[in-house]
């Protein structure tokens, strides 16, 4: 199992915002958190990053008990974030976007752009020109893109579909399920747009109040239905 959380709460302050959460991921394969806005989906991203300390439970990277571990362990142990919000450099170009990361993983780096880009060719169009004048479903995939250069087992997505004409999304979907399917990358998601996360997930949960009230098995049009009825409750 690539992640596995047991019993994690976390919060901020004094209050607890998840509660006694348990989830997994297998390798190679995409976990979606469900939930609708407030619901704490972004706050359980936080602990699974060490962004937020768990208050309790465990949280296992391959195996490994990674609680305690600060966020750049984690990261240096092949974990990649991809926040909310098609984040990326506004002043610089894509290509050098893509480059900040890429150079500080040498031979490396570089082949994983061009794997990158595989994924996303519309992005190589788009290299010289400066991030923050592309749509924001091209930031998204340079966004990605820039989090897969770093060569993550697990990679960590909190809303990559938000305010994305569907066409892109379908896209993003598409190299997310290409990666994992290839064995070499687990995804952990979370998602409001019900429909191509599900489709596309091995296993689902959905998150409301900060507890896990209904989980489920991805793929398909039933699986789809059950996760909007679950969502709708």
């Amino acid at each position: 199992m690539m992640l596995e959380l047991s019993g994690v709460s976390t919060g901020y302050g004094r209050t607890v915002v998840v509660h006694d959460v348990d989830l997994a991921v297998a390798d190679g394969a995409l976990t979606a958190v469900l939930g609708h806005n407030g619901a704490g989906k972004t706050t359980l991203l936080k602990a699974v990053l060490g962004l937020l300390p768990a208050r309790g439970g465990t949280v296992r990277l391959a195996g490994e008990d990674v609680t305690r571990w600060p966020t750049h362990r984690r990261a240096r142990a092949g974990i990649a974030y991809v926040p909310q919000g098609q984040q990326s450099f506004g002043q610089l170009t894509a290509r050098e976007n893509l480059q900040v990361v890429a150079d500080a993983h040498g031979a490396a780096g570089r082949r994983r752009t061009d794997e990158a880009l595989d994924l996303f060719p519309a992005l190589r169009e788009l290299l010289g020109r400066q991030a923050g004048l592309l749509s924001g479903g091209q930031r998204q995939q340079l966004a990605i893109a820039r989090a897969l250069v770093t060569g993550p087992r697990l990679l960590v997505l909190d809303e990559p579909a938000e305010g994305i004409q569907p066409n892109v999304v379908s896209e993003i979907y598409a190299a997310i399920t290409t990666l994992t399917s290839a064995g070499g990358l687990s995804a952990l998601l979370v998602e409001q747009y019900i429909g191509y996360a599900v489709e596309h997930a091995a296993e689902y949960a959905v998150l409301a109040s900060g507890r896990v009230t209904h989980r489920g098995t991805g793929g398909g049009a039933l699986a789809v239905a059950g996760a909007r009825e679950a969502m709708a409750l």
